[in-house]
């Protein structure tokens, strides 16, 4: 992957911010270039906004999905499966988790922080939304992120800027972002790794740097556009 040679790839970041269509973005680029990473959904408290609803997408591309016990159904129960260990045990595979987006969510990455600590073969990139509640000044979304780190108990390593809009989102918005972005980066003394944006105002994005083309494949249970 562009963004990170690491066996494991943390995405987490506050409800809202855009992660979990970022985390399938990633492990279908991955796919494309080569490289093959398994999808883990571990967002065990959010049922609205989840890997496992791109389930198809992401297999019919040769990414495997684990997912809880219960995705895809009317149950909302946190259970994570066995299959999550094997993750962890074969040190040859790669996998991206999908994280809850605050420390409740966190907090199943927790049952595995050691096992990843103890590896140090590991990226974990918190993603930043400024249109987003909660998270609107850098100070907050840094507060988030700390909360995060202490339920997680895996520091991260890296800032994804994915600010957005959904479908209203354009250049503009983007461009706005960055300053946000940067004091984000300020304050907690971590590099901003990419800024994603929607497919159809990238090419007007060309000027900027470390951008990522993305489609939007999670949507919102009321969300009809196509």
């Amino acid at each position: 992957m562009k963004y990170s040679k690491k066996r494991i790839i943390i995405i987490t970041g506050h409800y809202g911010s855009g992660k979990t269509n970022l985390a399938v973005n990633l492990a279908l680029d991955a796919e494309k270039s080569g490289e093959h990473f398994c999808l883990v959904d571990l967002d065990i408290v959010n049922p609205y906004f989840r890997a496992a609803d791109s389930t198809a997408v992401l297999e019919d591309a040769g990414v495997d999905v684990i997912a809880p016990t219960y995705a895809g159904s009317n149950l909302d129960i946190p259970a994570l499966p066995p299959r999550i260990n094997a993750v962890f045990d074969d040190k040859t595979s790669r996998a991206i988790l999908d994280v809850g987006g605050d420390d409740a969510g966190a907090a199943a990455l927790g049952r595995y922080a050691k096992i990843i600590i103890n590896e140090n073969d590991f990226d974990h990139f918190y993603v930043i939304n400024s249109r987003r509640v909660l998270t609107q000044t850098p100070e907050n979304a840094v507060q988030i992120m700390r909360e995060i780190e202490y339920a997680g108990h895996v520091p991260v390593t890296g800032l994804v800027n994915n600010t957005n809009l959904g479908h209203d989102t354009d250049a503009g918005i983007i461009r706005e972002s960055i300053a946000f972005a940067q004091e984000v980066s300020r304050l907690s003394a971590l590099p901003i790794i990419f800024t994603a944006v929607k497919e159809n105002i990238a090419d007007e994005l060309s000027d900027m740097q470390n951008i990522l083309p993305v489609k939007i494949f999670v949507k919102t249970p009321w969300d009809t556009e196509d």
